[in-house]
């Protein structure tokens, strides 16, 4: 026999049970690896960092409550291969892969855990994916560049140096696998432009000066730095060099400018850092990343640093300034 009072207690007990668990469920620690391509102490790791934790934060994912993050930074000197073991061996939930080399060597070594990419180019050419709407498989994420950007990027350097008869682009065949897919719209586009396009290729650090000395024996040259990990990390050199040598030069993305490079076009990382992490979201809520289609960029912008272009004696169209998302100064 049991007491009304006791009854109706356990009753109620019993009824909050079921929402109880729930809420612990809700708080259970899960845990994301993100593994990018560049150095700890590059201020544009930084600032993905920042930009990936606050759109986490307000999807409700706070590190230390219901969070924990691993981070891995290739960039230091170690392999992203042996950075990508290492995470791994950590059994995440879910991995965030910046970059087409890390996305690489995450697949070599599990098609099991999920992972979700930005700033790849190609992912059906590079076999990451069956298809962007469809992906299937253990990954989706979001591409940067659409192929016919290269159009605009050399339409631009002609713009703001309508001399130029000479473009060298730059890129490094190894982490950018895809160059062709740009080279090919820039090379069809420039003679309309007047222009002849160099292919220069960058391994190492001490070639970008190589590249740079190649452009500046004769005069009415310019670059374009493809979209390449491999570019972002040299970006320091590469945007000292440009201006040592004084030749215009357009990057792929705004910290490039940023840096004191002359202009950006490309996609704005903030947003692909939310972007990113929704889709982070629906995975640690259950969703199957093979399920999530590949996103497209949704927005380009135009940084030009003015300041940059002084120094080089540049005037920049109006029109130009008009249309820029930014001018630094």
């Amino acid at each position: 026999m049991i007491g009304r009072r006791a009854f109706i207690s356990l009753l109620g007990g019993a009824a909050a049970w079921p929402f109880d668990a729930h809420a612990q469920n809700l708080e259970r620690m899960r845990r994301i690896g993100v593994l990018l391509g560049l150095a700890t102490t590059d201020p544009e790791a930084q600032s993905r960092v920042t930009a990936l934790e606050i759109a986490l934060r307000e999807l409700g994912w706070v590190k230390g409550r219901n969070l924990s993050i691993e981070y891995r930074w290739p960039g230091d000197g170690s392999t992203v291969r042996d950075h990508a073991s290492e995470l791994l061996a950590l059994a995440p939930d879910v991995i965030l892969a910046n970059s087409t080399p890390v996305t690489a060597a995450l697949l070599e070594q599990s098609r099991g855990v999920p992972i979700v990419f930005t700033q790849v180019i190609d992912p059906i050419g590079q076999g990451f994916v069956a298809n962007l709407a469809h992906p299937g498989g253990n990954l989706t994420g979001l591409t940067s560049f659409e192929f016919s950007v290269g159009t605009k990027w050399l339409e631009l350097l002609k713009q703001v140096a309508p001399q130029l008869t000479r473009v060298l682009l730059v890129f490094n065949p190894k982490s950018a696998p895809f160059a062709d897919l740009f080279l090919r719209p820039i090379e069809v586009a420039a003679p309309r432009l007047s222009v002849t396009p160099i292919r220069g290729t960058v391994q190492e650090t001490a070639d970008v000066g190589r590249m740079f000395d190649l452009v500046a024996r004769e005069p009415n040259g310019g670059v374009i730095v493809l979209p390449d990990i491999s570019m972002t990390n040299y970006r320091e050199a590469i945007v000292a060099l440009a201006g040592r040598h004084r030749i215009p030069a357009v990057y792929p993305f705004r910290y490039f400018a940023v840096s004191g490079g002359l202009m950006s076009y490309g996609t704005n990382l903030t947003e692909v850092s939310t972007r990113a992490a929704s889709y982070l979201d629906r995975i640690l809520k259950g969703e199957k990343p093979g399920a999530l289609p590949v996103q497209a960029p949704s927005k380009y912008e135009l940084v030009i640093n003015f300041n940059t272009a002084r120094a080089l004696g540049i005037d920049v169209p109006p029109t130009l300034l008009a249309l820029a998302d930014e001018v630094i100064e």
